[in-house]
């Protein structure tokens, strides 16, 4: 059962994902052992993604799950998949 479901915004979510994953800052995700990245989305404009975290923290439980499971069924976690991307990309 997923317990807990953390919203967030970053410029850089291998490295906030990392952190998240090594308990390294205190606060909501470490108290709550949030650790699995199961759903993203990237924007251009931090403005808009502000906007877009805001939008999906005011969504009941249900609207969250179902956003995580229109792309993510199996909640599986997105980090190494993130990390194998990103090296891609990069390279």
């Amino acid at each position: 059962m997923h317990t807990v479901i953390y919203t967030g915004v970053t410029n850089d979510l291998i490295k906030r994902a990392y952190e998240h994953k090594e308990k390294f800052a205190d606060g909501f995700t470490k108290k709550y052992k949030v650790n699995k990245l199961v759903y993203y989305e990237a924007f251009q404009d931090i403005e808009y993604a502000i906007q877009r975290e805001k939008q999906i923290k005011g969504y009941l439980r249900q609207k969250k799950v179902s956003l995580i499971e229109s792309t993510n069924r199996g909640w599986r976690d997105l980090y190494k998949v993130l990390q194998k991307d990103s090296v891609i990309k990069y390279a």
